[in-house]
């Protein structure tokens, strides 16, 4: 019985010293990498109502300023982003319209270069710069205003509500936005006319309608000239031989 007994306690301690043998030799969990870099596109392909937006981030090329900048800058940003049925209740055509650096300056619009909280919002002096401040010699900048703890936005020519947050931790914050921020820079009575072009030729240009119809060239110019000059050389030589007649009938 005695030998029964001692052989059960070698069994146990046997298994303890494996058990714990096994345990020790479990790998330490890796540290965890450093974190991904904020990328505004995935922040708002996440939210799942943005594609307008987002196309018109990858067109305009400003995604990619904002995931730049907002990785290297110690600011932080800040980017208003209007949800599909923002641009599908615009009025027709209201895009189309719009040249390629009035996209730009439109995108830029909605990007404050710097972060901001909600609470931020509330105290805020305005109006808060944009990304588009600056173009033209204009301000292009938003005032917010509070009714609550509601935040609103203004951009002079409309005004809308700041919803919920996709975003909110440093360096990068991300508001929702029923309306499309259209600046009164570019929408309102008295916007911002772009840079003049340089000073026109005081001659017009000739359209290839112009030179069909009739307008010059200048190989037709010169084959005239060519023509006036023999014109010219044929009435020389008549006149010298009635010259030269009336001369021998006096002598």
């Amino acid at each position: 019985m005695a030998t029964i007994h001692l052989t059960l306690a070698a069994l146990l301690i046997l298994a303890a010293v494996f058990l714990s043998t096994e345990i020790t030799a479990q790998p330490a969990a890796p540290a965890p990498g450093p974190a991904a870099p904020t990328n505004i596109t995935a922040i708002l392909e996440k939210g799942g109502q943005f594609a307008t937006f987002i196309h018109l981030l990858n067109t305009t090329r400003v995604g990619n300023q904002i995931n730049i900048q907002v990785n290297s800058s110690s600011e932080g940003m800040t980017v208003f982003a209007p949800t599909d049925n923002a641009f599908q209740n615009l009025k027709p055509g209201t895009l189309n319209k719009l040249s390629y650096d009035d996209q730009v300056k439109l995108i830029l619009y909605h990007v404050s270069p710097k972060f901001y909280t909600l609470d931020d919002l509330l105290s805020v002096s305005n109006p808060v710069r944009t990304q588009a401040s600056g173009r033209d010699g204009a301000v292009y900048g938003l005032n917010f205003t509070s009714q609550g703890n509601q935040v609103n936005v203004s951009t002079g020519f409309v005004e809308t509500r700041v919803s919920n947050a996709l975003r909110k931790e440093r360096p990068l914050a991300v508001y929702v936005v029923d309306m499309v921020l259209l600046p009164e820079e570019m929408f309102g009575e008295n916007k911002v006319s772009p840079a003049a072009p340089g000073p026109k030729s005081n001659s017009p240009d000739v359209s290839d309608d112009q030179e069909k119809a009739g307008a010059p060239s200048d190989k037709q110019g010169r084959l005239r000239c060519i023509s006036g000059s023999g014109e010219m050389k044929a009435g020389l030589g008549l006149a010298l031989g009635l010259v030269f007649v009336c001369l021998k009938l006096v002598v």
